[in-house]
């Protein structure tokens, strides 16, 4: 024969012990009531039965005068395991009876049934193996599988309440030794099997209304933190709704600030045009006066170049000496011609010029009205405003280029002018003075055009800068919107939530008041119970008509008899139902007693 292990005969025997104690303790309470007191042997050896399956396996600890084996560390833990247990270990701790370990185990395994929830809690233990190994050995009863088992039928003990006063009891003392004498089987408990019947089927209906009060409270506590948290970010959304109106405003007034600098800045330009306007109109018209000078200039030189040749043409005998210098002087004279020509040319185009100019600030002032009435046309005007600056670039350096030409061109004639000085002395001076004024219109246009540039750099960094605002302002107005969606998403969640939580408060209601009325009526059939017990029913021979109105039965007027007061009525007298949780159909209920009805047949058997 195998030997077999004696820590799993030794766990095998507590499993069975445990079966029949909570087995014995669930059927003596059935019969004897349902609120169990400290007195009550059946709860006193079911605590004994669970101390000895605590204590299985325990490791030893050793202190200063002896070693300490208790059940008092494990059951500490579920403290922090299980937060609900927090309760049960402060009053245990507050007891002031209590003096050893193994006392404030047993108070505390006490409250745990009066709490209906010694499995929860055990259930938590037997999970952490790892933080058990600390206490128990490795074939310990908590850390094997009949641990487990032992846990799923304390579950069963829910059905029992207990009133246990631990205050005044000398917990520390007791012995616990197992009285196997009260599970042994009598013949008085097998004639008390139909009572317990009808009294299971009260119980079974009771337990099945406190689980529903259980998982409704559950819901309603879930509920209420959903709540809580919804209020919180409800009331930090306003917080942020107020900090974005408040931004909102503070950028209206800094929009209202840059438009009100934007009308200074078209206000001055448009000045700065207007001068810039007359300035132009006034160098026309000095341009045009010393035009009209060089004109008559050139004409008068023609005139006498002609006189010459004539004089020439009439003194070639005489002043055949002069010829060379005659030639000389002819080819002096067209080379002034194609250097006024070329001047000329050149006048002309800055003519040309300074009507584009015009033109480029005319359109100018157009864009800058234009931009007053709409902010989206800005990128374009401005596009439009370099590529005409590059323009004006390109056309001052043309200008510089030819002014350089005509600097040279003014040396070189005045190199020729030194060689003519004997001869045209007074021409010289007079194409000098014209010559020097227009070295000083030169002069006043190259000012000029640096003011220009000046200004248009100038309103080129306001235009960025503007353009920097813009942008930054369309940001915060995208986030602005983002924000409001987000707001409105979460009220309309908020609102979705409240509805939930009132349709969930109107079936509370509705279900506490269909339980209270099915306690009452519980009351009312246990109180009909006590008081109809030991009446004996009618024979249906004498039950020939219905109590209540008096007429015979028959096949449409069926019997119905009440198993507590005996009385017999018809199928239409006993209208009263009652809905039941455990039958999808409702009862007939009697009349007088309000106890469950039943069909009889024609033979007397119910």
């Amino acid at each position: 024969l195998a030997v077999k292990d004696p820590t799993a005969v030794e766990r095998a025997n507590l499993l069975n012990m445990a079966k029949l104690s909570i087995k014995g303790l669930i059927e003596s309470a059935l019969s004897f009531g349902r609120t169990l007191d400290s007195d009550y042997p059946p709860l006193q050896q079911f605590f004994v039965v669970m101390e000895h399956c605590l204590k299985h396996g325990l490791k030893v600890r050793k202190s200063f005068l002896s070693y300490n084996k208790t059940i008092w560390g494990p059951l500490e833990l579920v403290e922090k395991l299980y937060p609900e247990a927090e309760e049960i270990a402060a009053s245990v701790r507050d007891l002031p009876g209590l003096k050893t370990p193994l006392g404030r185990a047993r108070a505390w395994l006490r409250l745990a049934l009066m709490q209906k929830k010694m499995a929860d809690y055990l259930r938590c233990l037997i999970i952490q193996r790892d933080l058990l190994s600390e206490f128990y050995e490795y074939h310990a009863l908590m850390m094997e599988e009949e641990g487990a088992v032992i846990v799923g039928l304390l579950v069963g003990l829910n059905v029992i309440d207990a009133n246990l006063c631990v205050k005044g009891e000398d917990l520390d003392s007791q012995v616990g030794v197992i009285d196997f004498s009260m599970y042994l089987k009598s013949d008085d408990d097998v004639g008390g099997k139909e009572r317990n019947v009808q009294i299971a089927a009260i119980l079974d209906q009771k337990n099945y209304v406190e689980e529903l009060n259980r998982q409704l409270n559950s819901t309603v506590s879930s509920l209420h933190a959903r709540v809580d948290s919804l209020e919180k970010s409800n009331t930090k959304l306003i917080e942020e709704l107020a900090i974005a109106k408040n931004n909102i405003i503070k950028l209206q007034e800094e929009n209202h600030q840059l438009r009100s600098e934007n009308t200074l800045i078209l206000m001055k330009t448009q000045h700065h045009l207007e001068v810039t306007k007359v300035d132009v109109e006034a160098e026309l018209q000095t341009y045009k006066h010393s035009r009209q000078g060089l004109d008559e200039m050139y004409n008068e030189a023609r005139r006498q170049l002609r006189e010459e040749s004539q004089l020439r043409q009439d003194m070639e005998n005489e002043l055949v000496v002069q010829v060379s210098m005659k030639h000389e002087i002819e080819l002096a004279m067209k080379l002034l011609e194609k250097d006024i020509h070329e001047k000329q040319d050149a006048l002309i185009g800055l003519r040309q010029q300074l009507d584009e100019v015009k033109a480029i600030n005319i359109e100018m002032y157009q864009k800058l009205q234009i931009s007053e009435d709409a902010m989206k046309e800005k990128n374009e005007i401005i596009g439009r405003l370099e590529d005409k600056t590059n323009q004006i670039n390109a056309t001052m350096k043309q200008l510089e280029q030819r002014l350089q030409q005509a600097e040279k061109a003014q040396m070189e004639a005045e190199n020729e002018d030194e060689k003519l000085k004997q001869e045209y002395v007074n021409k010289s001076e007079s194409l000098q003075k014209e010559f020097s004024q227009k070295e000083k219109q030169l002069l006043q246009l190259e000012t000029d055009l640096k003011i220009e540039k000046e200004w248009r750099q100038t309103l080129e960094d306001d235009l960025q800068k503007e353009k920097e605002t813009v942008s930054h302002l369309r940001i915060e107005t995208q986030e602005i919107s983002n924000l409001k969606k987000e707001f409105l998403k979460l009220q309309e969640k908020n609102r979705q939530l409240k509805r939930i939580c009132q349709d969930q408060e109107a079936a509370l209601q509705e279900l506490a008041s269909k339980l209270s009325e099915s306690k009452l009526k519980i009351e009312d059939i246990k109180e009909a119970n006590k008081a109809l017990q030991g009446q004996v029913w009618l024979k249906d021979k004498e039950a020939t008509h219905c109590k209540l109105c008096e007429k015979e039965f028959s096949l449409s007027k069926r019997k119905h008899h009440c198993r507590n007061c005996g009385e017999i009525f018809c199928n239409a007298c006993s209208d009263n139902e009652l809905p039941l949780p455990s039958s999808p159909k409702p009862v007939r209920v009697c009349d007088s007693c309000h106890a469950i009805l039943i069909q009889r047949c024609s033979s007397n058997v119910p």
